[in-house]
């Protein structure tokens, strides 16, 4: 991301930061428990693809502002010209509140508070779901009269079972952290001090790898899950003879022979 781009993001409520070839993506907005205006779900969208095109970045850790929130969803308490409505969370152009961008590098989404509603959906988005502590996730719209219309109804149940999905849904209540890495929801939890840091880590772990590599098996898990077994598992091996031929494995190889660290290219 440029510097003007960077400083536009900044101005929407959404803060990007390099830490090497991790990029980390910040919702910056704690005064309003960082939800999402149009404003600010543009301003993420571009941070997200600028993060999946440029070539120096290979991981994003997405996270919210503070110690309490990681994001409260739609904005209902913003002015018409910049809200959700608070019976659809559409925009006049009929597009939700969050939306799958079909990222083509991993997201690791760091839950360091309160996941409700669009929030919840947002994290639901990511690939990797790490969560501090005190986190706390729910499908809250139908408090006050909605429904979950970014995805809710339908990732969440193929992550955690329809029973436990409608029972968020359907009570609107909140789950905490154990229960949610219990059910699948989050991978991991960390006491809140220490998510960042893990995330980041997490992150830098993963770029470390051979990108084609990293890109290869995301690509076979989120495609293939969508396929019949068989299909599945050809579509598994037609991307293992893609990444046979590249000169990263052959870098890989021939560093694990001379016990050196690999120096892939991404070619």
């Amino acid at each position: 991301m440029s510097g003007s781009d960077a400083a536009a993001a900044a101005d929407a409520g959404v803060v990007v930061v390099r830490h090497g070839a991790v990029t980390l993506i910040t919702i910056n907005r704690p005064a309003s428990a960082n939800a999402l205006s149009l404003l600010v779900r543009d301003a993420l969208e571009a941070a997200l693809r600028d993060y999946d095109r440029d070539p120096d970045t290979r991981v994003a850790v997405l996270t919210g502002a503070g110690e309490k929130v990681f994001c409260a969803g739609a904005d209902l308490r913003a002015a018409p010209d910049v809200a959700f409505s608070a019976t659809t969370a559409l925009d006049a152009n009929d597009r939700s509140l969050v939306h799958d961008l079909h990222l083509a590098k991993p997201l690791i989404a760091a839950i360091n508070g309160h996941a409700l509603g669009g929030g919840l959906e947002l994290a639901l988005l990511a690939d990797i779901r790490l969560a501090a502590s005190h986190a706390t996730f729910g499908l809250t719209e139908a408090q006050i009269g909605s429904m979950p219309g970014a995805g809710g109804t339908q990732r969440l149940p193929r992550l955690i079972g329809e029973g436990n999905a409608l029972l968020m849904a359907l009570s609107a209540q909140r789950i905490g952290a154990d229960e949610a890495l219990q059910w699948g929801l989050v991978s991991r939890v960390y006491p809140g001090p220490e998510l960042l840091p893990a995330a980041l880590t997490l992150g830098q772990a993963i770029a470390a790898n051979a990108p084609l590599s990293v890109r290869a098996i995301l690509r076979a898990v989120k495609e293939g899950s969508a396929m019949p077994l068989a299909q599945g598992l050809a579509f598994e091996r037609t991307l293992f003879n893609v990444i046979r031929a590249t000169a990263d494995r052959t870098e890989g190889r021939a560093a694990f022979r001379e016990r050196r660290k690999p120096d892939f290219k991404g070619q």
